[in-house]
Formats: C-alpha cells, structure tokens, sequence
C-alpha cells in the first residue's frame, strides 16, 4: 500500500501535490485502463450547440423534444386582448377629456331665455343651443348627453330625457347645467289667468284660444267647479290638466270655507253655496260690499221672497253661452227659465258662473244686516235699504243720477219718462274680473218700470 507523505513544518498543506491511492488488489482497475490516467480529473461535460447550457435542458440523446411556438387560436386571443387593452385606453382618455368639456364653462356671456319646441329631438335641440349660443359646439354637446346618460344608466340613477318648455339658461352655464335643466324640466312658469265670473263655457273657449297651452278639452267642465285664479303653468301644458287643476282648487276652496260656514246661513249644502256665490259674483265686483250684497240675498231667502236677479235671467236665456252685454227686454223679465229669479222662488238649480273665492266666503259669512233691496249709487257701488219706503227714495236719487249721465252724453236732449209698457232696454252685467255693479230688479210700487238700473222688489 503506498503511503501520503506529511507535510513538513516548513511546507504549507497547499503546496503539498496530491497523490492518488493506489488501488489494493482487492481493487482492481479495469482491463485497458492505464493507471496513470485514472488519477488525472475528469473533463467537464461538453455544452449542448446552439447557446449556453440551461439547468434542466436535456440533449438531443434523451429524445425529449423543446415546446412549440402557440397556434392560430393563441394569436387570435392575443390579438384580442390587445385590441381591448387599446379600446379601454381609448375609452377613458376620451371619456376623461368628454367629462372635462361637459363640466367646462359655457360660452353664454348673460342669462337667456330658452324655447324648445314639442317634439324637438336631440339634434334639433343641439342645433338651436348653438345657434342660440348657449353651448360651443352641439356635436359636444350630443356626446356629453350620452356620457350623462350612459352614466346614469350604468349607476343606477335617474333617467336622462330632454323636455320640451321655456327655459332659463344662466351665464357660463356647462353642457352638464344644460342638460339637468332640460332633462328636470325646470321650466320657466307662465301666469295665466281666470277671471271671476265667467261660465265653464267660456272658460274653455279661452283655454282654447290660448296658444301657450296643448291638447284639447273633449267635455265642458259643470257650472261653478271651476276656480277663477291666477295660476302659474309651464308652457305647453295640456289644456285639460289645467281644466283639473281648477277643479281641484275650486273643490278645496269650498270644502274650506264650508266647514268655516256661519250655522245662520239658509244654505243646506256646499253646491247651494255655489249657486248663490255665483250670484253674487254677477251683482258687484267690490270687495268692500261683497257681503253685504250677500245678506240681502240670504235675507230675502230666510223670508221666502224671490231674489230677483238679473244675471239669473240672461244665463235662463243662453246658459253657458249667455252675452252678460246683452240689454234685457220687458218680455224676457217674465221668461219662464230654470234659472230666471223672478219666476222660480228659490235659488237656481245650478250655477250661473264660475266663482271666485271671496264670493264664496260672502255666500257663507255674509253681513248681518235686515237689507232687502240695493240699487246702485252712480258711482260703482250700491245703495242698501231694509224698507220698501227707503228703497223707493234710494231709486229716486238713481233716476236722477240717471238722468244727469244721459243728459252729459247727450248736451241739449230732452229726457223722456219710461213708458209702462215699452221695450227699453235694462243695462245688464257686463262681464270682467268681478262684475260691474248695479241693481237686480225693478220698483216694488206701481207698473214695472224697465229703466237702468233696476231695484229688488219684494214679494207682494
């Protein structure tokens, strides 16, 4: 057996060559193999061609084989995935530059009053923004409304419609401030108003005329359920909602105030109510004699006695198309109507206007006075007497006022007593926001004289 020498004090351990073991017999190198060179290292292992060697890369003497580059259907995917990536960039950097142009400044250097008309699409809208000024571009505009309205969807929130109307534009407004106007319907509301004392007929005829409002009214509304009143409306509405509109204000008016009713009245229900305040309303326009036109009334109807209204008797002749001009005649005094005061005893079956609500508080709240007749005073208003004696004087100041208005109208002409049986006129109620003032019916003594004005006669 061969022996490793030691190294010596003066010899470092590296410097020291190394010497191989001799194999013993009981190991035997193969048959061939030189000594010498089974002590040599080993070389390394070559490297595969083509580049350097990989940790797990196996030659071409293993057979395994490298993998393949990806088929159509990877290539078509990948493609994809690109184009969305692409897209979605596109998207957002389009929608953040959109989002800054609909919230950006508006060219609009004052406020302005808007029109868009019924049945204007988006395009139309657009075009007449920009024309009127009041949006940059209107292709910008189209696109912003679909970015609102997109959103909306994809949020959950409301609906995104424009509407047709007048509209309020305000300086500098944003396509978005544009579109919440119109899509909100924030219009600008017109003030249309009902005067007092008109029928439900002509009520409609008006509505009708009324360019601003749409649609048509297929029914005339009943007498008296209409509420005279200013009422603020937007532009194009339909002509029948404003028809229900009234009649719901005129149905809370009545409720209200009969509930606050005087217990006195001789009324019975909320509809003989309407009937005398439609009355009233026809007899005098002032405020400050409303309801003390209304205590005769109720006085009269305590006593049983015929109201004697003239009103009653032009409505009796024409009912909702009555002329409140028309100048009545002797023989239509006696018509025998529904409506005509003089012939039936009570009041009218329905009313013979629509009216206001002051009115209605007269019927129900009148004064407490023993008056039986009025007859006007020449100057508006009405001269109020409990006494026939005292009504007869008050007629006789009238006949003079009378005569001194014709004699100004006519310098020089003679003024001629009223025949008993002639067919002179009697001035009748003209019709606007309240009724003129004047008497209802005629002398208690003697013929029936058919004059201006008449006076209430009580039943004889």
């Amino acid at each position: 057996m061969a022996e490793r020498r030691l190294p010596t004090d003066g010899e470092s351990a590296h410097t020291v060559p190394k010497t191989a073991t001799v194999p013993t017999g009981k190991s035997r190198l193969p048959r061939g193999v030189n000594p010498q060179s089974a002590l040599e290292p080993r070389t390394a292992p070559r490297r595969p061609q083509g580049g350097k060697a990989t940790v797990g890369s196996k030659s071409k003497a293993t057979g395994d084989k490298s993998p393949r580059k990806g088929g159509p259907v990877v290539k078509v995917l990948s493609g994809l995935f690109t184009l969305i990536v692409a897209v979605s960039i596109a998207v957002l950097g389009g929608s953040y530059y959109l989002n800054g142009a609909v919230n950006a400044k508006g060219p609009l250097a004052q406020a302005k009053m808007l029109t868009i008309p019924l049945n204007d699409g988006r395009q139309r809208i657009a075009e007449r923004l920009e024309k009127e000024g009041v949006v940059q571009d209107g292709r910008t505009f189209i696109a912003g409304l679909y970015l609102m309205q997109l959103t909306s969807l994809i949020t959950g929130g409301k609906p995104i419609d424009l509407k047709a109307g007048d509209y309020e534009i305000k300086s500098g407004a944003s396509i978005r401030n544009v579109v919440e106007t119109l899509s909100e319907g924030k219009t600008v509301l017109m003030r249309l108003t009902v005067p007092e004392g008109l029928t439900s007929y002509q009520i409609v005829e008006r509505l009708k005329a009324d360019q601003t409002l749409s649609g048509e009214i297929k029914q005339i509304p009943a007498e008296g359920t209409l509420l005279p009143e200013t009422y603020s409306v937007p532009r194009g509405l339909a002509r029948a909602k404003l028809i229900e509109l009234m009649q719901a204000a005129q149905k809370r008016v009545i409720d209200q105030l009969w509930a606050e009713r005087l217990q006195t009245v001789p009324l019975k229900t909320p509809e003989e109510a309407l009937v005398l305040a439609s009355i009233i309303e026809k007899e005098t326009g002032r405020n400050d004699e409303r309801d003390r036109v209304a205590s005769v009334f109720t006085n009269r109807l305590r006593q049983k006695m015929p109201l004697q209204s003239d009103p009653t008797i032009l409505y009796g002749l024409a009912l909702g198309k009555v002329q409140w001009g028309k100048p009545i005649l002797r023989s239509e005094i006696r018509s025998a109507t529904a409506h005509n005061t003089y012939v039936i005893p009570a009041l009218p079956p329905t009313p013979i206007c629509n009216p206001g609500r002051a009115a209605i508080e007269a019927a129900l709240k009148p004064a407490e006075t023993k008056d039986l007749f009025f007859v006007a005073d020449g100057k508006g208003g009405h001269i109020f007497a409990a006494t026939n004696r005292e009504h007869e004087a008050n007629v006789a100041k009238w006949r003079q006022v009378e005569r001194e208005i014709q004699a100004r109208q006519q310098p020089g002409a003679m003024i001629a007593p009223a025949s008993p049986t002639s067919q002179a006129p009697v001035q009748p109620t003209t019709i606007n926001a309240g009724a003129a003032s004047r008497p209802v019916a005629a002398p208690s003594s003697g013929p029936k004289v058919i004059s201006t004005p008449q006076a209430i006669q009580p039943k004889q």
